[in-house]
């Protein structure tokens, strides 16, 4: 596409060029190369090998390990090396801090991390995830694309068809081979992450859902941000270690002993701002969660209560004239707080604590998530697709959470909305899946949470051979839950129903990794922090720490069917955005009002 089209219609992205590439003020390239890896030859496309920092002494690790290096580089360019050291001392949280600094919140980085779901009780994840200073940024505006490589300081700018294929022909570009990083802990060793917005889904439904006749776009964040990190911390707390790893570029230029050699000292620096420095402080906080059952009344929302009904009125004769079967409606709450967002984070790991915990600095906004959903994962191949709907409060005692359980699942409503999401999921599986290889793994079980259950369901099949983990992404965009069925034409209401573009909420958040798999979740229970100057309140004098009052977006929907009551999905929507504005209750209960 030629890059003088549609300029006027897409405004400037509203985030800080203040950590952009020096390189910026001579000026932009023309043109976005996506042949090869940072510009290079496809020749050098990054490829997997894994070498263990076998040695406290650099000099041993080089002299044992050159020579796999020596071999690695005849056919790869990327070479992961890491370096095991307790974790005794040292929590994602504290590890985020060290790496990113309290003041730099515009920095592009990412802590990730997990509560396994189960029958009975939820219990932690065996890994969390930190990652800080990426090699390389995407950020997608509509049609517009600028490509940040930190490495060589170089800033392009381009209008283009798709966006999301700027990212899958760098990956494409990878040929790892799972056997040489066997090493490695199975968790998200490095690559891509970020996060794609609802609105991504108009790259791949350009025709039905164009961005032309998409809702107002009040507050311009990116569609897509991904960052591609090169180095990250992965917390085992299962054998109580932490992997740092550090991903080695080969370079024709530079002879891979020189190229090994610096890798070994960047892992060492990475290392020492870990363990070898003095921690930064983080507040202890007062844990009350007596602070309030929910948040204070969200009555600050993009659509009165009035419009919002009136809304639902008219999707039900949608429904009743059979356009569609079900479809989400949401709306975006706001609220004021000085409680920063990584205190907000912390307060909700406490709060609701989920499968998909996540802290996200991308550009544009700041990402604070507890998601209890996948939009869409890979691993090996294998796809997963898991629909959650249908909800309960969790019961006081064993009898009452038994019988919550039994009227959940003998539910007619919640039972028949379950089965129709289920049947998107086989549909959005089986368009990348080999023929045959779509299975329901798992049927309507339960899973519990800390403070509610839900009706899970699992389904699976085999990635097609000549198909990556970007297809399937394409193919989920958004699942079934946040939207409706039929999908499109849902959406397509949306689009008339909704007065603004959702953004980030009930898109995706996650990692693509360098050995090609994916964990993408939905974003869910999400609260979006803006960063652009037009959000920024500066700081309140009256306050005695002086903290920068932050605008926090709630957003929350409520899927209406046949014989939905109004002011019942209106309440919905309260109350979920309420219950999530309990961590920022807690954050500001134990980290502002002292």
């Amino acid at each position: 596409m030629s890059s003088s089209m549609n300029v006027a219609k897409v405004k400037p992205l509203s985030f800080s060029r203040r950590l952009v590439p020096s390189a910026v003020s001579r000026g932009l390239s023309s043109s976005v190369t996506v042949s090869g890896y940072s510009g290079r030859s496809s020749a050098y496309a990054p490829s997997l090998r894994s070498i263990k920092c076998v040695s406290v002494s650099p000099e041993a690790s080089i002299v044992s390990d050159t020579k796999k290096l020596a071999d690695a580089s005849k056919s790869t360019n990327l070479v992961p090396i890491f370096r095991c050291i307790f974790s005794d001392r040292l929590t994602p949280v504290l590890a985020y801090r060290c790496l990113v600094k309290e003041d730099d919140r515009e920095a592009p980085s990412f802590l990730f991390e997990s509560v396994e779901p189960g029958s009975q009780m939820s219990s932690v994840g065996r890994y969390s995830v930190v990652g800080a200073q990426p090699a390389m940024e995407i950020v997608a505006k509509e049609d517009k694309v600028i490509v940040m490589d930190h490495k060589s300081g170089s800033l392009t700018e381009e209008y283009v068809e798709d966006p999301m294929e700027i990212p899958r022909k760098i990956s494409e570009s990878w040929n790892p081979d799972p056997q040489l990083v066997q090493d490695l802990p199975d968790a998200f060793c490095g690559g891509w992450v970020g996060f794609f917005s609802y609105d991504t889904v108009r790259y791949v439904e350009k025709r039905k859902l164009p961005f032309s006749k998409a809702p107002e776009d009040d507050r311009n964040l990116p569609d897509m941000h991904l960052g591609l990190y090169d180095d990250v911390v992965v917390f085992d707390h299962v054998e109580k270690k932490a992997y740092v790893i550090h991903w080695i570029r080969l370079d024709a230029t530079v002879p891979y002993e020189t190229a090994y050699s610096n890798g070994l000292q960047h892992l060492e620096n990475l290392v020492s701002k870990l363990h070898d420095i003095a921690p930064p402080k983080l507040a202890a906080g007062n844990v009350n969660l007596q602070t309030r059952q929910f948040g204070p009344a969200l009555e600050n929302s993009n659509v009165t209560r009035e419009e919002y009904k009136e809304a639902v009125v008219n999707a039900k004769e949608h429904i009743l004239a059979g356009d569609i079967f079900q479809i989400v409606l949401s709306q975006r709450f706001e609220r004021r707080t000085f409680a920063d967002p990584f205190e907000v984070y912390r307060a909700l790991r406490v709060v609701n604590p989920s499968p998909y915990m996540g802290y996200l600095q991308a550009r544009g906004c700041i990402l604070v998530a507890s998601s209890p959903e996948i939009l869409t994962k890979v691993k090996q191949n294998k796809i997963v697709n898991r629909p959650l709907a249908g909800t309960s409060r969790r019961g006081k005692t064993e009898v009452e959470d038994k019988r919550l359980e039994k009227e959940l699942l003998e539910n007619e409503k919640q039972g028949a909305e379950h089965i129709m999401l289920v049947d998107l999921g086989r549909n959005d599986v089986g368009k990348v899946a080999k023929y045959g290889s779509v299975k329901v793994e798992k049927l309507m079980n339960i899973e519990r949470y800390s403070h509610v259950m839900h009706i899970s369901s699992t389904v699976t099949g085999e990635l097609q051979d000549d198909l990556s983990c970007w297809d399937t992404l394409r193919a989920a965009l958004p699942v079934g839950t946040v939207s409706g069925a039929p999908k499109v034409k849902a959406m397509e209401l949306i689009d008339e129903l909704e007065p603004t573009r959702r953004g980030p909420y009930s898109g995706g958040f996650g990692g693509v990794s360098f050995t090609g798999d994916m964990d993408i979740a939905l974003s869910l229970r999400t609260i979006v922090f803006p960063t652009a100057s037009q959000y920024n309140t500066m700081y309140s004098y009256k306050d005695a720490n002086k903290r920068r009052e932050w605008v926090a977006y709630l957003q929350a929907g409520a899927g209406v069917v046949a014989d939905s009551d109004p002011e019942d999905e209106h309440r919905e929507c309260q109350n979920k955005a309420a219950g999530l504005a309990r961590a920022i209750d807690l954050a500001e209960s134990a980290f502002v009002k002292k």
